[in-house]
């Protein structure tokens, strides 16, 4: 039973640590981005528009910010990326 605790416990700290996104610029796998997209465009208005641009972005940097908002400083390729306009390319 203790063993089955440790092996539970160290599961789900690399889990947490495989898909938190709040490791920076490159701590993601290009695997990562869709699962990390979903949650970052979860609230947004034109989700398609926002899961194209966050993948696109996120397999460019392999960094997505966390939460659902905001928080872009966390990867400065995901923040500094512009469109044509010099707006934000990156949600």
């Amino acid at each position: 039973m203790v063993k089955l605790i440790a092996v539970l416990t160290v599961f789900s700290l690399l889990f947490a640590t495989r898909f938190s996104n709040t490791g920076g610029e490159g701590s993601l796998t290009v695997e990562d981005c869709p699962k990390a997209c979903d949650f970052r465009c979860s609230k947004a208005f034109k989700m398609e528009s926002c899961l194209f641009y966050c993948n696109l972005c996120c397999k460019q940097c392999l960094c997505v910010p966390s939460g659902t908002y905001g928080n872009k400083e966390e990867c400065p390729c995901y923040n500094n990326w512009k469109n044509k306009s010099d707006g934000p390319k990156c949600p």
